[in-house]
């Protein structure tokens, strides 16, 4: 029966915070998204999704940005058409960073933050960010596709300390034991 199996096609990573307190600067949060060539599935992405911009293919694209977290509910959500991404690609990576314009700001400074990966109604991970409260930034997970073309999910929460422009550069690392 395992011919049958679909894996991932198409899932949503959402994001929430609660806006910074009055007279305080804005908390920006931003979702990112790097894709890896199954030639290259660690080391620099090919491609990097966030704030602003979406892949080449549109398969990976941001559906609501928010500088603030004044939205309603999710403030946040990026979408992944992975049944749509090129054959070429074997691995994508999602996280997320907090801009860091007017002070260093971590995720203990963020007020409520929380996120949500799914497929459809299925939750694929979810959680706020309570493990890497001294970093800048963080990866929630990865997809991977496997040798018959099928993606699947594979989370963890992993903190990085960094600028939102070298964390788009090493987010898809391999992990260190």
């Amino acid at each position: 029966m395992n011919g049958l199996n679909k894996g991932i096609r198409k899932a949503e990573l959402a994001i929430k915070w609660d806006p910074s307190p009055t007279g305080e600067p804005a908390t920006d949060l931003d979702i990112v998204a790097a894709t890896y060539l199954a030639s290259a599935p660690h080391g620099n992405p090919d491609y990097v999704v966030y704030f602003g911009s979406r892949s080449p293919d549109g398969t990976i694209y941001l559906n609501r940005d928010s500088k603030d977290g004044k939205g309603f509910g999710w403030d946040e959500v990026m979408t992944l058409e992975l049944d749509r991404l090129d054959g070429r690609y074997a691995r994508v990576v999602v996280g997320v960073l907090i801009q860091q314009r007017t002070e260093s700001r971590t995720f203990a400074g963020v007020l409520n933050p929380g996120f949500r990966l799914r497929e459809g109604y299925t939750v694929l991970t979810q959680g706020d960010f309570g493990d890497v409260l001294g970093s800048t930034a963080a990866t929630i997970g990865e997809f991977v596709r496997d040798h018959s073309g099928e993606w699947t999910f594979h989370a963890g929460v992993r903190g990085y300390d960094t600028d939102p422009a070298t964390f788009a550069r090493v987010m898809g690392s391999p992990q260190e034991a």
